[in-house]
């Protein structure tokens, strides 16, 4: 069964794509947006919530959207013409790593995608390519919350020093010359919501689709990433989301 298809529709009921309330995503946009005329770009954005949401509440604001997945684009797309922002984003099909856009924007969201850059700290170079000189990022990435044991780490598919405590993770932020202005960590509810959401809404749709090819698959997907879930990574596996500012930036030329 395809990846893109599994994960677009295990996000039906959950279109924010990590373990973040409705209420903390409205708190950090506003947080990162300052103007209501920022320009947006939201890397690896999926169905392009954020941007959806963040248009949404801010009117004058424009955002270009960049992902991989032809599906979930077309869910975003779907979504910014439910909610009338069609006409402020633009949604680009393609390699996050091999975007190029000739404007900087004043806010990059990059949220659940540093693993497409090599880890954290090739996605803060990345990001701030992208970025006016006193722009924002809105950076959501992984981190442990306890040493995670061998369950884990299998689940993950990734070394233990692929992520550090929230505190190494900050100063790693900061040494990369970073100041975080805000920032969220995924409560157990938010992550155990977001997990339930995920297992839930794809096995729904195995279930209301038993003659479908890939019911069968998709049920099997679903039940095989509770149980990661449940018997691995759950209170090991955190999540956090910084509002970042470049501690230095460049002169003001003239």
């Amino acid at each position: 069964m395809d990846r893109q298809l599994i994960s677009n529709l295990a996000h039906a009921d959950h279109p924010i794509s990590a373990p973040v309330s409705d209420v903390n995503v409205r708190t950090l946009l506003d947080r990162a947006i300052c103007g209501s005329s920022d320009r947006l770009l939201d890397l690896g954005c999926g169905q392009a919530e954020w941007s959806v949401r963040a248009l949404s509440a801010h009117g004058g604001a424009t955002a270009i959207g960049v992902d991989r997945s032809a599906l979930a684009l077309n869910s975003a797309g779907a979504a910014a013409r439910r909610v009338g922002v069609a006409d402020r984003l633009r949604l680009v099909e393609g390699d996050i790593t091999e975007y190029r856009s000739e404007d900087k924007a004043d806010v990059v969201l990059c949220v659940g995608a540093e693993y497409a850059f090599g880890g954290l700290l090739p996605t803060l170079t990345a990001a701030a390519g992208h970025l006016t000189d006193d722009g924002v990022l809105l950076l959501g990435v992984s981190i442990w919350e306890r040493e995670p044991d061998a369950a884990t780490l299998e689940v993950f598919g990734v070394p233990a020093d692929e992520y550090a405590d929230l505190a190494t993770t900050v100063e790693r932020i900061v040494e990369a010359g970073w100041t975080p202005t805000y920032g969220h960590v995924s409560t157990r509810s938010e992550w155990d919501d977001y997990e339930w959401n995920w297992t839930g809404s794809l096995a729904r749709w195995a279930l209301d689709n038993r003659d479908h090819p890939d019911a069968a698959t998709a049920l099997a997907v679903s039940a095989d990433h509770r149980d990661g879930w449940l018997r691995g990574y759950r209170g090991v596996a955190g999540f956090v989301v910084f509002v970042l500012r470049r501690t230095s930036v460049s002169p003001v030329q003239g």
